[in-house]
């Protein structure tokens, strides 16, 4: 009795949350579900078990990975599934994850938290590594010497109302480099950590939602992300996104499966092909090729990681109209999900199909450029996901 009535307040909640997702016209909430290419998905069915136990009693740990380019990289997408998920249930928050000084690589840091930085740092990306090591976040920045600090803080400058908080007290630091890392809390403390190969290990004498990182020694330091914790079992999603990041960049991440050895995802989210259909020589056997590749690594590290892949949005491809390759990259998805026993969403027909982002732009959901979503359209898309997850969930219950 008691887990059913559990199960109906979920169902009831999780009808609430998406309430504020238009449906105007010409989109297809009718598409938007989760299907099973091969007939079904023994991992995925594994994600929802343990998603399933999370709900019902809070005795687990449920890690969710969401990669892809601009649309991840921006992080309204992300934080909305990741804000949906912990509604669930209260006290569900098992640490922030993956994050990235975005700011000391010169681009945008995701809208879900603030990064800032001085000194003197170089960086590299998946789309020119530069000889650099690259892992996880598809980014690294390089501290020159003592002068370089980072500062990542998780409160917005413009809070919102009934917004999630996050804190942590554990950070492991992804990098290495003859110089040794250290935090700085907001109380000026300082803190050493234990330092391994490729990973350093800190422990917090207390919760924070603020810290800087800062170097001790001589010579460089090339860090690759941070992931800050916390000791409760909970939901984490981790976003990685990297404007303009195809398949191909995504291979250049010779670190990949080393920093997801922490990251240690039970779900990944796939929303990696915008840029590759960007081309005029898109090869779907290339593609496919490039995901085989990425799973390969993920499965070195979990060999019973899930994936969910969301296809692509309807896009014009640079200024010369629809893209002639959505058709032949939303087959080549539905094929990587029956090879995998995956799970496919259909970005494309939920949206509204061929020309419907032209009607997105219209209503102020889609930038000018007909790629790329407003904060708003963003939200709605998340939205569209987060019922198909939830209303696939209790189908399966």
């Amino acid at each position: 009795m008691m887990r059913k009535r559990l199960i109906l307040c979920v169902l009831l909640l999780g009808m609430l949350l998406p309430a504020g997702a238009r449906r105007l016209p010409f989109m297809r909430p009718d598409k938007s579900r989760i299907q099973y290419p091969a007939g079904s998905s023994p991992d995925y069915a594994l994600f929802l078990r343990k998603l399933d136990t999370l709900l019902l009693s809070g005795d687990t740990d449920v890690k969710v990975l969401h990669m892809g380019g601009s649309h991840v990289q921006g992080g309204t997408m992300t934080d909305r599934l990741r804000k949906h998920f912990l509604s669930l249930r209260y006290g569900m928050d098992g640490g922030r994850g993956l994050v990235f000084p975005f700011s000391a690589a010169g681009t945008n840091t995701p809208s879900s938290y603030i990064s800032s930085w001085q000194g003197s740092w170089d960086s590299a990306t998946c789309l020119k590594p530069r000889n650099t090591d690259l892992g996880v976040s598809g980014m690294a920045v390089t501290a020159q010497d003592t002068s370089a600090r980072v500062v990542i803080d998780l409160v917005l400058k413009e809070a919102q109302l009934l917004q999630q908080h996050y804190s942590f007290n554990k950070v492991d630091i992804l990098g290495e480099g003859s110089m040794e890392p250290v935090l700085i809390l907001h109380g000026k403390d300082t803190v050493r950590g234990v330092h391994g190969s490729q990973l350093s290990h800190f422990d917090l004498p207390y919760y924070t939602d603020w810290l800087q990182v800062a170097f001790k020694g001589k010579g460089t330091y090339t860090l690759r992300g941070l992931y800050l914790d916390r000791p409760t079992r909970g939901f984490t999603m981790s976003e990685a996104g990297v404007n303009g990041a195809s398949t191909q960049s995504w291979l250049q991440c010779n670190l990949l499966s080393e920093d997801l050895r922490r990251v240690r995802p039970d779900l990944v989210i796939f929303s990696i092909g915008i840029n590759d259909i960007q081309g005029a020589d898109f090869d779907d056997t290339r593609f496919k090729a490039n995901y085989r590749a990425l799973i390969h690594e993920i499965r070195k590290v979990n060999p019973h990681c899930a994936f969910l892949f969301t296809g692509i949005n309807d896009s014009w491809r640079r200024g010369r109209g629809e893209n002639e390759h959505t058709a032949e990259a939303e087959k080549a998805f539905r094929d990587l999900a029956a090879e995998y026993k995956a799970v496919f969403w259909d970005w494309y027909e939920v949206m509204g199909g061929y020309g419907s982002m032209a009607k997105w732009q219209d209503a102020g959901l889609a930038q000018a450029d007909k790629v790329h979503f407003t904060p708003q359209g963003y939200k709605e898309v998340a939205d569209l996901l987060f019922e198909a997850i939830l209303s696939d969930y209790y189908t399966r219950k």
